[in-house]
């Protein structure tokens, strides 16, 4: 750390006001919620078990779509995943396995994908799953006029031959080393309720999983129950899944402290050493693939310029953000992905320099800094992120001011523009985790040119030819260790363009009463309640 004299000072009260904003911030909520002990000591109502197996998940923002050819965040997957599954999934260490397909077969070419389908599977409505219920799917994803977000996943698709109920065919153009993967994401909705529902899928899901929809009541609830019929013996063990969205801290710890919610997520870091082994509440922590950052639009001012780009990586003490706002609960982002990624190459610089960063804002002509906005969702910990980098960045004279949307409606902001022209997004500061478990789910989406808003997250509007290439060569590869370098070729050459503001890896953190068993938050983000049990 290169930190002097008056830098140095100027740290220490920096940590202290945070600490403090953050510690006004909690005592402040509590009082709004009714509840000023609820973050302070044990709830009064601490319920052992419970007498029903409807089971409350308490998450800190809006699920945005139950489209599950459309979800992108993790919260949406997590609502889609209760009742969509796909011909492969993913286990709780993100490992591949099958779902509905019973076994799989790959050409040595990587160019044809033969699937054997379970039988005697049926959709919510009693359609049969069968191979023309899969190329329905299929059909549906590529259709370019609705451009969900799996389109591109399924660009390299030829054809798909049902050669009969049970076995599916699909032939792709090329290599593409990451398919398993999207296939994994792609839920089978019924093509029943494809014909019917149209454009209103989202609204009206019907998969095969083992919860059925029952209601979405915006911005309070979605409830799923169960499927009495699920092709899975034994399972669900619960009657309903409730998701609510709780964005401010307090009040889903209090939900958790009460029994009013049976799980939480995330747990609020700050509160985790004074939960954890109080009676009748577990806490479980699980390394993630979630990387946090700050997006910087390439294509508007001052952060057209690469100097502008490093000197806000220098002026952010990342040390400092997994203490104060990650209360300690993480670790350093060093590359374009987290290590527990598919293809992570470790990178070094940025090492925080206030210096260097005032030295850097004033070659890109910036020598007094400039003013601009930072947008993210309003849930607490976003928000104190957000006001973190505001103090940070206000030392090199860069004066953020700080915006808080509910989730949907910063969805809309960011993907309303048509062109990058038109883009209004300055700063972003958001998380992403690959949930299709690969390099490609870390990497095209987020520095693909191709992805540009509406049609990915690529929020920094960065556009690189080499990296461009680089990222269709990877996916052409049938070499792991071919892939692993161009990967590394990838993460070097973003890192030092800087579109992001690196900040950091979390680690995931829930909360749960003892009672329930059973759901578990993947390294990806997503809640997955397949087992959920009450005891």
């Amino acid at each position: 750390m290169k930190v002097k004299g008056k830098v140095w000072s100027m740290f220490m009260l920096l940590l202290i006001t945070v600490v403090i904003v953050a510690g006004c911030g909690k005592e402040n909520a509590n009082k709004g919620n009714g509840n000023a002990n609820a973050t302070d000591k044990p709830a009064e109502t601490t319920p052992a078990s419970k007498d029903n197996k409807d089971v409350i998940i308490a998450i800190n923002a809006n699920i945005i779509t139950l489209d599950p050819h459309n979800a992108s965040d993790t919260h949406s997957i997590s609502g889609n995943r209760t009742m969509y599954e796909g011909l492969m999934g993913f286990d709780e260490n993100m490992q591949l396995i099958p779902v509905l397909a019973e076994s799989y077969e790959i050409s040595k070419d990587g160019l044809v994908y033969t699937f054997k389908l379970k039988e005697n599977v049926k959709f919510h409505d009693g359609t049969d799953f069968n191979a023309e219920a899969v190329k329905a799917n299929i059909a549906r994803i590529q259709d370019e006029a609705s451009n969900l977000r799996l389109r591109k996943s399924f660009a390299k698709v030829t054809n798909v031959e049902a050669t009969d109920s049970k076995t599916v065919v699909i032939k792709l153009s090329e290599p593409y080393n990451a398919f398993l993967n999207k296939v994994a994401m792609a839920g089978m909705i019924s093509p029943k309720a494809i014909d019917e529902s149209g454009a209103d899928i989202a609204k009206k899901p019907v998969g095969t999983g083992p919860f059925k929809f029952k209601e979405w009541v915006q911005g309070d609830r979605i409830v799923v129950e169960k499927n009495a019929d699920y092709w899975q013996a034994g399972l669900p063990k619960v009657d309903s899944i409730t998701f609510r969205p709780v964005p401010e801290n307090g009040s889903r710890i209090a939900m958790l402290k009460t029994g009013e919610a049976d799980f939480i997520y995330p747990m609020p870091t700050e509160q985790v050493s004074e939960v954890e082994g109080q009676e009748g509440i577990s806490i479980e922590k699980t390394d993630s693939t979630i990387v946090r950052y700050v997006t910087l639009n390439t294509m508007k001012k001052p952060y057209d310029d690469v100097k502008v780009r490093q000197a806000i990586n220098y002026a952010i003490n990342n040390e400092a953000f997994i203490k104060v706002v990650k209360t300690g609960l993480g670790v350093k982002l060093d590359s374009t992905m987290s290590s527990k990624t598919q293809y992570y190459s470790q990178q070094t610089g940025y090492d925080y320099d206030v210096e260097k960063a005032k030295q850097l804002l004033a070659e890109a002509g910036y020598p007094d800094g400039f003013e601009a906005e930072i947008w993210g969702e309003n849930d607490s910990e976003t928000l104190k992120g957000m006001q973190f980098i505001a103090q940070q960045l206000a030392l090199v004279g860069i004066k953020l001011e700080v915006k808080s949307m509910e989730g949907g409606t910063l969805s809309d902001q960011i993907n309303s523009a048509a062109t990058p022209e038109e883009a209004k997004i300055q700063m972003w500061y958001v998380s992403w985790s690959p949930s299709s478990g690969d390099a490609d789910g870390a990497t095209r989406g987020l520095f693909s040119s191709a992805m540009f808003p509406p049609a990915g997250s690529n929020t920094a509007y960065y556009k690189n030819d080499k990296v461009d290439q680089w990222i269709e060569d990877a996916n052409k590869s049938t070499d792991p260790d071919e892939a692993k370098d161009i990967y590394a070729n990838i993460q070097k050459t973003v890192w030092e363009d800087a579109p992001w503001a690196f900040m950091g890896v979390d680690q995931i953190i829930s909360g749960k009463r003892s009672y329930l068993e059973g759901v578990k938050v993947y390294p990806d983000g997503s809640i997955n309640v397949l087992n959920a049990e009450v005891k």
